[in-house]
C-alpha cells in the first residue's frame, strides 16, 4: 500500500489525518508524521496509531502542512532525488507553488490546496491548483482518493484560491453564525434553547435538501412559502431591512480581502 507523509500536524493536519484512516484510504502505519514537536508526534501516535518521523522519507505524497512563517523553504530543500515519484500537496496558506518549486532541489509536481474544515463529515469543497502542465497528476487515484476521502474537490486557478479560501473554506463559518442568530431568535420568542436547536438544525438541513431535490431556485422556494400577507413574508420583510445580504456579503468580501493580505506579509 502506498504511503503518505505529513510534514507538520497541526489540527489540518490531523483532521486530514483522521478523515483518511476513517475512510480507509490509508492504513495509519503507512501515514508518517514529521514535526519538531515531540508532545504533538506522541499524542498522534497514540490516538491514530501514525508512525512518527524525523526524516523526509520517500512516500507517494507529502503534505506541507506547517504555517507559513516556519521555515517550509529549509524543509522543501531537503527534498532530494529519492522523492523524485513525490508529489507535493501544500496547504500552506499564502505560499505559491512558484515559490514552492523555487525552493526545490529536485522537480516533482506540486499542488497547492485549501482544505475544507468539514472533514469529518464528508461534504466541503477543497480547493486544488497546480501548474497548467501538472494538471494531470492533480487528477491522478492517489491524489483523488486523498482529497475524496474528506469531502469533495474543486480544480480552480491559482488566481482563485485567495477567493476560494474566503468563500468556500470560511463558508461554514457563516452558517454557524446563522444558525446560533436562528436559535436565538426562537429563544428570544419564548422557546427552550433545546427546541430552538433541534428544530433550527433540522430546517437547515431540510432546506439544504430541498434545493437539491426540487432543483428550483430559491426564490421559487420561497414564493411558495409564504402567501399573499401571511406570516412568511412579513418576516422576510423585517429581515430584507436588516441589511441581511448585503451584511453576508461583505462578510465574504472581507475573508477574501484578508487571505490577500496574509499571502502578501510571506
Amino acid at each position: 500500500m502506498s504511503k503518505i507523509l505529513f510534514i507538520g500536524s497541526g489540527h489540518m493536519s490531523e483532521a486530514i489525518i483522521r478523515a483518511l484512516i476513517k475512510n480507509k484510504a490509508y492504513e495509519p502505519k503507512n501515514i508518517l508524521v514529521n514535526d519538531i514537536v515531540k508532545s504533538r508526534l506522541d499524542y498522534l501516535q497514540l490516538t491514530y496509531g501514525v508512525t512518527p518521523t524525523s526524516k523526509i522519507v520517500n512516500t507517494d505524497i507529502i503534505v506541507l502542512g506547517v504555517r507559513p512563517q516556519d521555515s517550509w523553504s529549509d524543509i522543501v530543500q531537503q527534498f532530494g532525488t529519492n522523492n523524485r515519484n513525490t508529489i507535493i500537496i501544500s496547504i500552506i496558506a499564502g505560499v505559491t507553488i512558484a515559490q514552492i518549486k523555487a525552493s526545490l532541489k529536485v522537480d516533482i509536481p506540486v499542488i497547492r490546496t485549501i482544505p475544507n474544515t468539514l472533514t469529518d463529515t464528508g461534504f466541503g469543497y477543497s480547493g486544488i491548483a497546480t501548474d497548467v502542465n501538472e494538471q494531470a497528476v492533480a487528477k491522478q487515484k492517489s491524489v483523488t482518493q486523498f482529497f475524496n476521502s474528506f469531502g469533495k474537490l474543486e480544480y480552480i486557478d491559482e488566481s482563485l484560491l485567495d477567493i476560494f479560501t474566503g468563500y468556500a473554506v470560511a463558508g461554514p463559518n457563516y452558517i454557524y453564525y446563522f444558525y446560533e442568530s436562528l436559535v436565538d431568535a426562537g429563544v428570544l420568542v419564548g422557546l427552550p434553547r433545546d427546541m430552538a436547536k433541534r428544530i433550527a438544525l433540522e430546517n437547515l438541513h431540510g432546506a439544504a435538501s430541498m434545493l437539491q431535490l426540487s432543483q428550483k431556485h430559491p426564490r421559487q422556494l420561497l414564493d411558495i412559502n409564504n402567501s399573499p400577507a401571511g406570516v412568511g413574508i412579513h418576516s422576510l420583510y423585517e429581515l430584507n431591512n436588516s441589511d441581511f445580504a448585503a451584511g453576508l456579503q461583505r462578510s465574504v468580501k472581507a475573508g477574501v480581502i484578508r487571505t490577500v493580505e496574509l499571502g502578501k506579509n510571506q
